[in-house]
């Protein structure tokens, strides 16, 4: 999966299992709140989160294509 979405993508989507903010999302990968901010617009683009508004942050969470995409990647 890492091939075609991107080692950083990729790990992003795993760290999904629970909704995250992009700040919440880059404490717990390293990357750059800039960075994660522009992966999850190329994912959110690609129809694999989805982002919805919790008071002052925007959480962002798998789709169900996204759990599709992890099943089959990582049961195989």
């Amino acid at each position: 999966m890492a091939a075609v979405l991107g080692r950083s993508r990729t790990r992003l989507l795993i760290e999904l299992d629970t909704p995250a903010s992009t700040t919440q999302l880059a404490h717990r990968t390293g990357l750059s709140p800039a960075g994660v901010s522009q992966y999850l617009t190329t994912l959110r683009g690609a129809g694999l989160v989805g982002a919805h508004r919790a008071c002052r942050s925007v959480l962002y969470a798998r789709t169900a294509a996204a759990e599709t995409l992890l099943e089959a990647a990582f049961t195989t």
